[in-house]
């Protein structure tokens, strides 16, 4: 009877453990549920098609809806930097249905700009940072520049033209910051995105620009356009024989900006966390870190509140660059 009545007392505590774990997981898988997408997805980008901003958020939004199962579509909307878009996810429902993909440019613009309709500390989440990624200063293939002593020479009468991805964004910062740092003397030329800065370039209406690397990988590869200098503390992987800023005359010149996901305020943090684990879950595959790398990023991995704290830390690095500078766009 003894042993009838041991066999009884562990089949009872198993069957006890069971019930407990069976409701932990479902109190978890309910939880899990309340913060799925129910919604079709949309990421806003800031800038045109065809940069890296618009390319990356393409990338991973493909990558979203495949692990999801909801449909997924990147809507541009471009200008004054990157402003706009931003406005209009700010404006947005906090359901999972909005999200904002950006740069750098996000945290410049409070310190360039004199009036945003938004709160960039105050009507976001941060939610995953992809990675950093270096610009890359460009010229047409046929350009008699080949270095920044060349830059040199030919802007000693007349500043020479540079386009960036905008006014405010991490490039035009970059190309100022290369102007005071090597005494160039540069006019910047804006446009509404990486895209179109460099595809100017390939056309020779610019004798060079400052976009990321990732925009100017394609027509880099496919001979329209030519780099000459590298924004990075070290040569990137990809085009080795391109020397960066600091090994042409400013030393310990490093310029690189990052890309990440936004919500609006609103959104719930379990659906924050929701979106954060399944981009990184996609960002953990060796395919997608391949891919990453070979168009000129770093992958980070960064909680969303390490995210936040970045993005406050560079608002305020930026406001005392642009002070510094006497940048300001009305």
């Amino acid at each position: 009877m003894s042993r009838v009545l041991q066999r009884f007392s562990w089949w009872w505590l198993a069957a006890a453990m069971a019930a407990c774990l069976a409701t932990g997981l479902w109190q978890g898988g309910s939880s899990m549920a309340a913060a799925r997408f129910d919604k079709p997805i949309t990421i806003v980008v800031t800038f045109p098609p065809g940069g890296g901003t618009d390319l990356l958020a393409r990338k991973l939004g493909a990558a979203l809806q495949q692990r999801t199962g909801q449909t997924v579509v990147v809507e541009n909307r471009p200008g004054a930097s990157g402003n706009i878009g931003a406005r209009h996810v700010a404006e947005a429902p906090g359901d999972g249905s909005s999200w904002l993909m950006v740069n750098s440019s996000f945290a410049i613009n409070p310190a360039v700009y004199r009036q945003l309709d938004f709160d960039p500390r105050r009507d976001f989440k941060a939610v995953f940072n992809v990675g950093t990624i270096a610009s890359v200063l460009v010229v047409p293939q046929a350009s008699a520049l080949h270095s920044l002593a060349d830059v040199r020479a030919s802007a000693q009468q007349l500043p020479l033209p540079f386009a960036s991805c905008g006014n405010g964004t991490p490039q035009h910062m970059a190309g100022e910051m290369l102007a005071q740092a090597t005494q160039l003397h540069l006019q910047h030329v804006p446009y509404k995105g990486c895209g179109p800065a460099i595809t100017a370039v390939a056309a020779g209406q610019v004798a060079m620009g400052m976009v990321t690397a990732s925009s100017a990988a394609p027509l880099i590869e496919a001979g329209r356009v030519r780099a000459i200098a590298i924004t990075s503390p070290q040569r990137l992987a990809q085009w080795p024989q391109v020397a960066t800023v600091a090994e042409q005359g400013a030393a310990g010149f490093s310029v690189e900006q990052w890309h990440g996901l936004l919500a609006p305020v609103a959104t719930s943090d379990a659906v924050v966390q929701r979106m954060h684990a399944v981009l990184a879950q996609i960002l953990a595959e060796p395919a997608m870190q391949a891919s990453l790398r070979e168009q000129g990023y770093t992958p980070l991995q960064q909680s969303a509140a390490e995210f936040g704290r970045v993005i406050n830390s560079d608002i305020d690095r930026y406001a005392a660059v642009a002070q510094q500078l006497g940048l300001r766009v009305d």
